[in-house]
């Protein structure tokens, strides 16, 4: 038997980027049977909320004295290095114990499995699978829910029991199913499975050359890497790609809108052969309202690279080409009744009526027979859904995941910033070219972001020395 290590934490909140472990419990069985309990608070650095407070039973005052997790990483480290990483619902456990370590500069790896996942393995013709449930199914002997010590042992009593009942050699073949890594390619180094994350990123496959194959994004690096080399690819396209990568590399980010801007970023920088979508896209434009005066709106096109989205605030469509376009505007024309002299999509001499009018489609704004107004009141209606956003702040705007914060500014991307005083340097370097692929990503978060406010003292203070 292998040496193993049930672990529990308890902590601030569910989120492992930002919260923090307030107690670890560890139980350590040697290959010999012998067993050793250990147990720590850990103050967070940060207030435990009420509600966890409530749950856990441990409050702000019993860890105000216990050490940081600085303190006792070493210890943590020895105790698990060496050992199959055991919990229940173990990625939240191994995730924040990563993100600990990583804090202080230690990358910290170990085999990890999940007993949610065992015993939904062993005992498929149940629904429920928590720790709660367990207890109640198999008698498991609770002393203090939701303590991490009292936790661990409860997973470690699992683990004896299904090794009675069902036995070793069903819990064996159920840990066959549960680590049974799909075909990788003939080139690729097996140990990679060990080693990718299971945090939101980008990967990037590689074949013979310096140059990637493909970028994507995950929410879990780990699993969607690993699901392009399953047995069942979706299509011969897809088989082909993982047949040729040799290499993996990949980035981790504080949450999934760091995975799509890297992502769109990479692919664009990087040009990979396997990637359709986020590609350049320099020639997008957009419909903009020139006032000729007398009610008269006409569409002007612009390029979008041209545009000051903070400062732009009526704004329609965003096309690849302008070849896409005008054809958007000419499908308007029709179902609106729209002219296509004032619309800039014919040419005539003053006073000639337009061809759609020839053929009764345009009511004749063209040769008078409709007031200006009116046909930019119809051009308005049909142009509405196409409207893009306006920027809906005054000046940058931030992104926060975790422990960074991705600086925004009239929908353009300015970098990924640790600290204050890296914000503040992104809001003074050049804004980089408008991104159709961006503006998509800041769009479904706006809801998320929030106006930079005005330096603190401090962040002043160390930029003017800097």
């Amino acid at each position: 038997m292998r040496p193993l290590a049930f672990v529990d934490l308890e902590t601030t909140g569910a989120t492992a980027t930002s919260d923090r472990i307030t107690e670890i419990g560890i139980v350590e069985v040697d290959p010999d049977g012998s067993v050793r309990e250990w147990q720590q608070l850990v103050n967070p650095g940060t207030r435990i909320p009420p509600f966890i407070e409530h749950l856990t039973g441990i409050s702000n005052d019993m860890v105000a004295d216990a050490p940081s997790f600085e303190v006792v990483a070493a210890e943590v480290l020895e105790r698990l290095t060496g050992r199959l990483f055991i919990a229940h619902n173990a990625r939240f456990d191994y995730g924040f114990l990563k993100n600990e370590f990583k804090r202080l500069g230690i990358t910290f790896r170990a085999p990890v499995l999940c007993t949610v996942k065992l015993s939904r393995q062993l005992f498929p013709e149940h629904k429920r699978h928590s720790l709660d449930a367990l207890i109640e199914r198999h008698g498991l002997a609770a002393e203090a829910r939701h303590r991490a010590l009292a936790d661990a042992q409860l997973i470690h009593q699992f683990w004896q029991l299904v090794h009675a009942i069902p036995g070793p050699e069903a819990v064996q073949a159920a840990l066959r199913a549960l680590n049974a890594h799909p075909s990788l390619p003939a080139h690729l180094d097996a140990s990679i499975v060990d080693d990718l994350p299971d945090t939101p990123g980008v990967y990037l496959f590689y074949g013979e050359n310096r140059l990637p194959l493909y970028v994507g994004k995950a929410k879990d690096i780990r699993s969607r890497v690993l699901s392009h080399f399953s047995a069942d690819h979706a299509s011969a396209k897809e088989m082909s790609l993982a047949q040729q990568v040799k290499r993996i590399e990949w980035v981790e980010t504080a949450g999934e809108i760091g995975a799509l801007l890297q992502e769109a970023a990479l692919v664009k920088r990087l040009q990979p052969t396997h990637n359709r979508q986020l590609r350049k896209n320099d020639e997008v434009c957009t419909w903009t309202l020139v006032d000729e005066g007398e009610g008269w709106l006409r569409p002007a096109l612009a390029f979008a690279r041209d545009l000051d989205f903070s400062l732009q605030s009526s704004c329609y469509g965003l096309f690849k080409s302008s070849k896409e376009a005008t054809d958007v505007l000419r499908s308007l024309a029709a179902e609106h009744n729209l002219c296509d002299i004032l619309l800039g999509l014919e040419k005539a001499a003053p006073g000639k009526p337009c061809f759609g009018h020839q053929v009764k489609r345009c009511k004749g704004a063209c040769v008078g027979k409709e007031p200006m107004a009116k046909h930019t009141m119809r051009l308005m209606a049909a142009l509405v859904r196409l409207k893009l956003q306006p920027w809906p702040f005054p000046g940058p705007a931030l992104i926060r995941e975790g422990e960074e914060a991705h600086v925004v500014d009239g929908w353009r991307h300015l970098g990924t910033a640790g600290s204050e005083a890296e914000i503040y340097e992104m809001m003074e370097t050049p804004r980089p070219a408008f991104d159709r692929d961006i503006y998509k990503i800041l769009l479904k978060a706006v809801g998320r972001m929030e106006p930079v406010k005005k330096p603190s003292a401090a962040c002043r203070a160390d930029r003017s020395t800097a």
